[in-house]
C-alpha cells in the first residue's frame, strides 16, 4: 500500500504545483521548460517507486495514478466547484481591444503572447481589432476579431 500512497501524494503535489505554475505554462513550452519538465519526471518516478523497481511495483503505480486522475475528472463532472478549483475559468484578457491589464497580470500572460496568437491565427496584428482575447482553461488563447 506505500506504494499507492505514493502516488496518490506524488499526483496531488503536481496537480498543486502545476496549478500555482498557472496556465502561461501550458501556452508556452522552452527549451527551459521541457528540461525542467525531464527533471521532474525523473524525480517523480524515484520518489514513486523508491527502492522497488519490479515490474509489479511499476504497473501498480501507474494504475493508481490513472485511477487518481479518473477519479478527478468523475469529480470535475460531478461537481462543478471541483472542475472550477482544479482547472480554472476562463480568462478575458482583452475586452473590446482594450487589455484588462489586472487580469493580465494574474494569468502572467503578456500582450506579446496575445498578439502572437491574434497575428498567427486571425492576420490581426493591431490590439484594437481584437473584440475579446480568452485565456482558455487548457492555457490556449481564443481571439474574437471585432467587426468590420
Amino acid at each position: 500500500m506505500e506504494m499507492v500512497f505514493r502516488a496518490i501524494a506524488i499526483y496531488l503535489i503536481l496537480l498543486i504545483v502545476f496549478k500555482i505554475a498557472g496556465r502561461r505554462t501550458l501556452l508556452q513550452m522552452t527549451s527551459f521548460d521541457l528540461i525542467l519538465l525531464l527533471i521532474i519526471s525523473e524525480a517523480t518516478q524515484q520518489a514513486l517507486l523508491s527502492t522497488d523497481y519490479s515490474v509489479t511495483g511499476a504497473m501498480l503505480t501507474i494504475v493508481t495514478l490513472i485511477v487518481v486522475d479518473i477519479l478527478f475528472g468523475f469529480m470535475k463532472k460531478r461537481f462543478s466547484r471541483a472542475e472550477q478549483l482544479l482547472d480554472g475559468a476562463p480568462v478575458i484578457l482583452i475586452e473590446n481591444g482594450i487589455p484588462v491589464d489586472s487580469k493580465i497580470k494574474k494569468v502572467n500572460v503578456s500582450t506579446d503572447d496575445i498578439m502572437l496568437v491574434a497575428r498567427q491565427n486571425h492576420g490581426i496584428y493591431q490590439i484594437e481589432k481584437i473584440k475579446f482575447a480568452i485565456l482558455e482553461r487548457n492555457g490556449q488563447i481564443s481571439i474574437i476579431p471585432a467587426d468590420g
